[in-house]
């Protein structure tokens, strides 16, 4: 019965889900660069339909416009790796502008202290990882990204922590370009945490929309 009405009423998240398992078991196959970078830009992009189908207003049109920016990131990304960057770095902009519109009321001293560790802590360890200026300088928009998440009114263990997940996928990817060698962790991880994350941000916020827009 849930597998039925996850097809009828959100065929969207289906074909994410979809795309997102193909691309994971298919890199680094026989199939074609091009169909491996569309399965790779189809996961994300299909949340960004989902959360263009599912929402209205402006905030659903920010939410949707990070997915999508994110979406052509997954895709640049294997052709143009500073490209594709950029798209990231555009991307958590247009995504803080969400949740900055979206602070919560009351924020415990314990949540802020982590929102404070978020924006420290990611660009330090993604410098030590990676032993590269530009790398810091793309993690900045990442840690306010995701410090604006976790202090944002949208479900913590779901949007904010999805944020948290991309950070840590973001640190496997810097972690090959440096001194530390985590062997197959980063081939097994980065996909599943990266995607993950961004599930779980588009169906948090979304249904904090849509819970809103029925309370109307």
């Amino acid at each position: 019965m849930a597998k039925r009405a996850l097809i009828e009423h959100r065929p969207w998240l289906l074909a994410s889900l979809a795309a997102s398992i193909a691309f994971y078991f298919v890199t680094g196959s026989a199939l074609g660069e091009f169909w491996q970078i569309l399965l790779k830009g189809a996961g994300v992009g299909f949340l960004a339909v989902y959360a263009w189908q599912r929402t209205s207003g402006i905030d659903g049109a920010i939410l949707t416009l990070a997915l999508a920016l994110s979406a052509a990131a997954d895709m640049t990304l294997e052709l143009a790796f500073d490209v594709g960057g950029a798209l990231f770095a555009a991307s958590h902009a247009v995504a803080v502008v969400l949740y900055l519109r979206n602070r919560r009321d009351r924020t415990s001293p314990s949540q802020v202290m982590l929102s404070l560790v978020l924006l420290v802590a990611t660009p330090t360890v993604s410098y030590l990882l990676s032993g590269r200026i530009d790398i810091a300088v793309y993690a900045l928009f990442l840690a306010v990204m995701a410090a604006a998440a976790w202090s944002s009114r949208f479900p913590r263990y779901r949007v904010g922590a999805g944020a948290v997940l991309f950070v840590i996928s973001d640190w496997l990817i810097f972690s090959r370009m440096g001194s530390f060698d985590l062997g197959v962790l980063p081939d097994y991880l980065i996909w599943p945490l990266y995607y993950s994350g961004q599930f779980m941000i588009a169906t948090g916020v979304v249904q904090t929309l849509r819970g809103e827009n029925a309370a109307r």
